[in-house]
Parts: structure tokens; sequence; C-alpha cells
């Protein structure tokens, strides 16, 4: 078999990956919804894969591989390999949980990272307890929930009582700098009225950063130690900051009961090596759509797992087919796997133009693997050529 096209069409937001093969199989794969502008780098590696076996996915990567990056510049490498699994288990009939060793469970545990509601009337502490109950109330009944806070979410750098540093307006959490007291308290008093509603049956998650300085860190989560939260996530580093900072997060992390979680932009395994054998977190969260895809996803938690740290992958905005793709690999994961970041399909017509996912997806805050081969799910043609652009008319096309 050999690859004789890679095609990345934008639909909605999404840019979404198809590679075509001489024998009439092919693989999908999707990027994040969040990074349209990407279609031009999926597009760069094709000359690289034309001609390559797709089931010899690590001979194909080995060509791609080190021309990806930190967030968001590894989501195209991320994607073909999505795509390549795909691909593979078509070829044997099989799911691609097999070809990555097998299930150790038969339902994924998710939590809520994307089913939201309006925060209506404001951001204090009691608005952020009724978004919260309007979630844990939700039908998928999540057993974790998490909830953007501080420097990823709310206004905070906006006010001078909260925040000693100079706010940047603009997208990807561009701010960083030293809380006040009162700010320090504000982000406090909302964590206790979230865990308030969510008691002992629902575990309360905190997307907070970056942003962060390590005093404010540390101080946060030693303020929250008695309430049980699921873990403090990217305070210092993340969500496109292109490095780690193993040793301020070890720091923080060895100076608290409460789990400090981070990993969403970091580009493969060798980038996660310092932080994980240096125990700098508690919980790590590669995204597949980021890290290189799901069989480096897959390396990374094993080798987490030996150095006794936990799993929760992101997945926020990676859509029904990195739904797809996170049910798979989670369903081999090891024993430290704790559960991944819901994705959902945006715009709501997502859930039309997709085949082969459960109805409902997830019962009990659990999605049930399916055994159908590849990643399980396909495009229906007829019906997403509506939402495709002019100049992908042909992405369906063998």
């Amino acid at each position: 078999m050999k690859i004789t096209d890679l095609k990345c069409a934008v639909i909605g937001n999404n840019p979404v990956v198809r590679i075509n093969t001489d024998e009439g199989i092919y693989g999908l794969g999707q990027v994040e919804a969040s990074k349209s502008y990407l279609k031009p780098h999926v597009l760069f590696y094709k000359d690289l894969i034309l001609g390559q076996d797709p089931t010899d996915v690590e001979r194909v990567m080995l060509k791609i591989r080190r021309l990806g990056s930190f967030k968001p510049w590894g989501s195209a490498v991320s994607a073909i390999e999505m795509a390549l699994w795909d691909i593979a288990g078509k070829a044997v009939g099989a799911p691609v949980y097999k070809l990555l060793g097998g299930k150790i469970r038969d339902r994924v545990r998710v939590y809520n990272g994307a089913v939201r509601f309006p925060m209506a009337g404001g951001q204090s502490p009691a608005n952020y307890a009724d978004n919260m109950q309007r979630m844990k109330d939700a039908p998928q009944k999540f057993s974790i929930i998490k909830q953007g806070l501080a420097f990823h979410g709310g206004r905070i750098t906006e006010s001078p009582k909260h925040f000693y540093g100079t706010h940047q307006p603009g997208p990807f959490h561009a701010n960083r700098g030293p809380l006040s007291e009162r700010g320090l308290n504000y982000i406090v008093d909302c964590i206790r009225a979230m865990k308030e509603v969510c008691g002992d049956e629902v575990g309360l998650a905190l997307d907070l950063g970056p942003g962060f300085l390590v005093p404010d860190a540390r101080r946060l989560a030693q303020a929250v130690e008695d309430l049980n939260v699921a873990w403090l996530e990217d305070m210092l580093t993340g969500d496109y900051v292109p490095y780690v900072s193993a040793d301020h997060y070890r720091e923080v992390t060895q100076s608290t009961s409460t789990p400090i979680h981070t990993g969403e932009q970091i580009y493969l395994r060798h980038n996660f090596q310092e932080l994980i054998e240096k125990r700098a977190v508690d919980v790590i969260g590669p995204d597949p759509c980021d890290i290189g895809g799901i069989a480096e996803l897959k390396w990374v938690a094993e080798y987490a797992d030996m150095h006794g740290i936990l799993m929760a992958p992101h997945g926020v905005l990676d859509g029904l087919l990195g739904l797809a793709a996170l049910v798979q690999v989670a369903a081999t994961l090891p024993q430290n796997y704790l559960a991944f970041e819901y994705p959902t399909g945006q715009p709501e017509w997502w859930y039309d133009i997709v085949a082969g996912l459960p109805d409902p997806i997830v019962v009990d805050s659990h999605i049930a693997v399916w055994d159908a081969p590849g990643m399980g799910v396909d495009l229906i043609a007829e019906e997403a050529r509506r939402y495709l652009r002019e100049e992908d008319a042909g992405f369906f096309d063998l």
C-alpha cells in the first residue's frame, strides 16, 4: 500500500486531514478548532510522505516528526499520525486500540472541559457556583469538571486591586505577573464556592494559567489543600508557552499536597522527560493533537506511570474525529489514567456529518470503546460537502 495524496480541508473551524492510498483506503485526522490557520502547515508535509506505506506508521513519522514544535506547530504532524493509524486499522480490519497493544478497559472515563453554559450575572464566587451547578446537572453526569479561572478565565488581570502586573489584551493567555492578596483571596473564594457545589461527588479541576509566578502558585495550592481539588492546571506555563519550566513546577509541587498539572502545549516525549523524571508535577495532560499523535501520547503515559505521575489527556477542541482517537488510545493507557477531556462537535452540525459515534456518547462520565476498524468513525461525504469551502471541493475524491 502506498500514500497517493495528503489533503486538508477546514470544515467549520477544524482543519481535517485526509490521507489517500492506492488501495482506496483513506485515513482521517483532525486539528483543534482554534487552529484554522494550520492548513498550509499540514500540506507542507505532503511531499515527504507521498509514496510511503501508511501502515508503517513509525517509518512515515520519522520523516516528519522532527519538523514540528510546541503548540500549535505540532498539530499538523499529530493529525497526520492519527490519519495513518486510521488507515493501518482499516487495512487489517481492527480497531486502532488493537494496534497499540490492546485495551485494558472497555469504557474510558472523560471529564468536562467543553460542555459549557454562559456565566450569568458576572464572575462572583456565587456566579461560579451557579455555573458549576449547571455543569454538574448536565446529562453526561461528569465525574470531574474543569473550570477556567484566574489567568485562564475572568478579568482578574484587568483589576489593579487583583493584579500587580500590566494587563496585556488579546488572545492566547498573554498575561503573566504577581497577584495582590485580594486577587489571591478572590480566586480561593471562587474555588471554595464551586467545591461546595461539587461536594465529594464530582472532582473539581481548575485551569488557571499560564501566568502565575512561583510564589503565588505555591500560596494558592497551599490555600486550597483542604478542598481536595482534582488538580490545578497550567499555573506557570502551558497553553501556547513553548517551554516547560520543570524546576519551577517542581518547586510548587513539592510545597503542597494539592495535585499540580500541566502538559497540553508540549510536543514529543522528549519535552516531557525532565517534567516526569524530576516528578515536577502530579498529573500530566498532553493533547493528542499537539504532542505528535496517539502513539506518542501512550509512550508518555507509560513513562509517567513508571514515575508515579497520573495521566489526564487534554482534548477540549479536538472535535469528533479527535474524540475517536482519544477513545482508542485511552482504552490502552496504563492504570495511571484518570480521564481525558471530552471534546464536542462545534458547530452542532458536526454531529450530522460524522458516522460511527454512539448515541448518547457519554453515559455516567464514560464512553464505551467501540470495535469498528481504524478509529471507527467517518465523515459522511454527502453531508459534509455542504460545509466545504470552494477550494476544498475535491477533498473527498480518491
